[in-house]
Parts: structure tokens; C-alpha cells; sequence
């Protein structure tokens, strides 16, 4: 009988091996990959978005910049930071037109725009919050909304709602590649 429960035993431990390794951690059941991203929370004007946070590589104060001759106004200028020039852009006044109050709050969200380093000027920066793919919802955005063209998604985190910056579609925006006046 003992050697009867060996086996019972072992037949169970081989149930769970089998069914741990068809197992894959984060999904949901187990069911797949998660696709969970950390993203940096924001605010322009009355709008609150959120960016995934890998593609930001830095938050800054605002730094003083000069003003580029012959560029288009929502670019503020260059600032220089830690010897590498970034190109300052004021990120609501290029989406509404209307131009960010720079005031102790504000920041820079510093990217990458074909290796060469931006600077995103924001109102606030919240903080950091975690996102599902499999959560996001299209964006309720009205059609003359200004940020439709780089905000297709949003995400429900309670009673917050936060529209998903696309920086792909904000940076291959044959306007925003144009900086110069006209």
C-alpha cells in the first residue's frame, strides 16, 4: 500500500510540473505575457496623459534656453544640459496653440528624436503609474481635440482617466519634424 501512495504521489508532483510549465507568470490566468508598461503621469492644461516611461530617459526642471532664429514658436529654444544641447519644445502650444505657463511645477520630459535629445515641456509631472495594454480603451476624445492626432488610447485607474501619449506619432509628424517658421 505504501508503494501505492508513492506513486499517488508522484503522479500528483507530475501534474504540477506539467501544468507549472505551460505556465506563463504576468498574463492573465497565466495565459500569456503580460503587457503591463510603467508609465510617467503628466499634466497640459486640464488634460492628464501618461507616456511609456522607456522612452523618456529623463525629467527635468526647466533650464534656461536661447531662442532658435527662424523656428516655428512653439519651439522655446536650446537649453543646455550637461554639455548636449535639447532642443526645448512647449508640447501644448504645439498641440492647441496655446503656449504653457512655465512656473515651479513645469518640466521637461527629455527624449529622443533620432538621437537627437528633446526636451517635452510639461504643466506637472504626477508621478509614475502602472498601465495594461489589455485595459486600454479608445480615447474618448472629441473630434476637434487637438491631441487626437498622438492620443488613441486611454486608461481607466479608478476614478482617473489617462490618455496615452504616442510619442512615435508625435515625432513623425511631418509639422513636427518642420520646426522652421514659414
Amino acid at each position: 500500500m505504501k508503494q501505492n501512495g508513492k506513486n499517488a504521489a508522484l503522479a500528483k508532483l507530475l501534474e504540477y510540473e506539467r501544468r507549472s510549465a505551460k505556465f506563463t507568470p504576468g498574463g492573465k490566468d497565466g495565459a500569456g505575457p503580460s503587457q503591463e508598461w510603467s508609465g510617467v503621469t503628466f499634466g497640459i492644461g486640464e488634460s492628464r496623459l501618461a507616456c511609456n516611461i522607456d522612452r523618456i530617459s529623463e525629467i527635468l526642471p526647466c533650464p534656461p534656453s536661447t531662442p532658435v532664429p527662424g523656428a516655428k514658436p512653439w519651439i522655446i529654444g536650446l537649453a543646455n544640459v550637461r554639455g548636449e544641447l535639447l532642443t526645448v519644445v512647449d508640447l501644448a502650444w504645439y498641440l492647441s496653440g496655446v503656449r504653457s505657463p512655465i512656473t515651479a511645477n513645469s518640466r521637461l520630459l527629455s527624449a529622443s528624436l533620432n538621437k537627437a535629445p528633446i526636451g517635452l515641456l510639461i504643466d506637472e509631472v504626477f508621478g509614475q503609474r502602472h498601465f495594461m495594454d489589455d485595459d486600454a480603451m479608445p480615447s474618448e476624445l472629441p473630434d476637434e481635440s487637438p491631441m487626437r492626432s498622438v492620443v488613441s488610447k486611454q486608461h481607466q485607474l479608478g476614478a482617473e482617466t489617462w490618455l496615452e501619449l504616442n510619442l512615435d506619432q508625435l515625432f513623425n509628424a511631418g509639422e513636427f519634424l518642420n520646426g522652421s517658421a514659414e
